[in-house]
């Protein structure tokens, strides 16, 4: 391989990508050789007080993702290799060898290479061990003593040369440096004051933007870009554009592989539901310290008479376990294009939620946002209850605010515009303002979604009566203004859960 010993991760050097972690010790051993690691390292490999972990992490400079559960490698290595053929290189090489031939595999590392090339080692477990050699019941299982003293030996006694040290040879120079600070949109958005147009679009035409701006904006849909509207980058951009087709735990791997070395700024969209299947994925890729962007379309209830399979209920709660993940939850036009601005030069992964139907703008274009940052959309001196909402139900909260004026009830409505980080500071603010009365409602199952970060928030706080609404259980089939009805999270049953709260306060009283 050509590398910079004092450089590992340079974006000129070649990438040794791991599928199997339990192969560890091999890699580990690997850069023993080379003199990057000292052989007493191995022998606290596993410890608590050591860096060689279990399965390689970037932890050590020289993994660059974690991809440490079974096969994901491929999808890393395909990200990579995408980017050294559309962006740093021409074109790209496979060659496939016998992973026990180290006379294949020194051929295969010594040939001349233009282009970037990807070696694709086949192996069998245990080989060279009659007990162990693609058998079962090995999987992560260290050899009995006497078994491995066999093996030791065996080994050595091929060892032609022991005196031999490695020193890699120096990767070409011919990748151009890439700076990644400066990705901003070049103007601010074009809606106008109750336009209508859905979340999704609106994330389509804002990638678009980006990327019309800046050449290191890559997109990467799952099958599904006419829906989340991607397909509008990929008219503008096709080179640029990655379809993973309906694999979409590939997809996950193939973006953190495109991303790898700061290289790029990558998008990776499909329905919010199909995010489920690569929940291993996205683990890894926080594991990885990845920086990734996903939109998640179709969110809650929006998919409608298509049911609940291709609902996403549970988006929010999967993303607000990850330990790296910010969660934008727009609510017009005008904010989604602040998030996927926001979103590009945000660390870690980051998560855009869209809605399929329609919904007016109502932010002005010149509306500044932040991560962290909520906006008090509705209020005045005499509210009496705060309500939190995002999405389809900020839309619902301010139609029941219009509704309760009516019958001189008023209510503050709070966007909270990212989930995690949530802004608690004006959450809390602003309940002590309706006296402690605050009501959440989301378009998402009760657990682990807004709901629920906003009681953690208040879990320490005195003198506050928080009520939910959200989606109970599972859903049917049927328009996504019955469906919002149907489970309670409509215009009417927040009027109606804002008219219990304050009849239950005043009999307190």
């Amino acid at each position: 391989m050509k590398y910079r010993p004092e450089d590992l991760r340079n974006f000129n050097s070649d990438r040794f990508i791991m599928s199997k972690g339990h192969a560890a010790p091999a890699l580990y051993s690997m850069w023993v050789e080379t003199g990057f690691l000292k052989e007493s390292e191995m022998l606290s490999m596993c410890q608590v007080d050591s860096t060689l972990e279990g399965h390689p992490s970037p932890k050590q400079q020289f993994v660059d993702l974690a991809t440490g559960s079974l096969g994901q490698g491929l999808g890393v290595a395909c990200g990579m290799a995408y980017t050294g053929k559309y962006f740093d290189k021409s074109s790209w090489h496979a060659i496939i060898v016998d992973g026990h031939s180290v006379e294949e595999l020194c051929k295969a590392l010594s040939q001349p290479r233009h282009q970037p090339t990807a070696i694709i080692a086949k192996t069998i477990k245990g080989k060279g061990i009659p007990a162990a050699e693609d058998k079962l019941g090995w999987h992560a299982k260290t050899l009995p003593k006497d078994m491995a003293e066999m093996v030791m030996k065996d080994l050595q006694s091929r060892i032609m040369n022991s005196s031999k040290h490695l020193y890699p040879p120096s990767p070409i120079e011919d990748s151009p440096p890439v700076s990644l600070r400066n990705i901003r949109m070049p103007s601010a958005p074009n809606y106008k004051a109750g336009e209508k147009i859905a979340t999704r679009k609106a994330y389509g035409m804002a990638l678009a933007k980006l990327g019309r701006y800046n050449e290191r904006v890559v997109a990467l849909d799952g099958d599904t870009n006419n829906l989340t509207y991607s397909e509008i980058f990929k008219n503008e951009h096709p080179n640029r554009f990655v379809e993973c087709y309906i694999a979409q735990q590939n997809m996950v791997s193939v973006a953190m592989g495109c991303a790898a070395r700061d290289r790029n700024v990558v998008f990776a969209s499909t329905l919010a539901s199909f995010f489920t299947r690569a929940y291993d994925q996205l683990r890894m890729a926080a594991i990885s310290e990845s920086n990734i962007n996903l939109c998640g379309s179709h969110c809650g209830l929006s998919t409608g008479e298509e049911g609940p399979t291709l609902m996403g209920l549970e988006d929010m709660a999967m993303f607000r376990a990850l330990p790296t993940a910010t969660i934008f939850y727009p609510s017009d036009g005008v904010s989604i294009e602040k998030a996927v601005e926001l979103a590009a030069t945000t660390k870690g992964v980051c998560y855009i939620r869209t809605s399929r139907q329609d919904s007016a703008i109502i932010y002005n274009s010149s509306e500044d946002f932040h991560v962290g940052q909520a906006k008090v959309v509705y209020q005045s001196k005499e509210d009496q209850v705060t309500v939190v909402a995002a999405g389809v139900t900020l839309h619902e909260a301010l139609a029941a605010a219009e509704h309760l004026k009516k019958e001189r009830i008023s209510v503050r409505v709070i966007d909270p515009f990212t989930i995690k980080p949530l802004d608690v500071k004006t959450i809390i603010d602003h309940t002590r303002a309706t006296r402690g009365r605050i009501l959440t409602v989301e378009d998402h199952y009760y657990e682990g979604g807004l709901g629920e970060a906003v009681c953690s928030a208040m879990v320490n706080e005195s003198g506050f009566n928080l009520h939910r609404l959200a989606v109970s259980h599972v859903p049917r089939s049927g328009k996504p203004q019955e469906l919002l009805k149907i489970y309670g999270i409509d215009r009417d049953a927040i009027a109606q859960a804002i008219r219990k709260m304050l009849s239950t306060s005043t009999n307190a009283k």
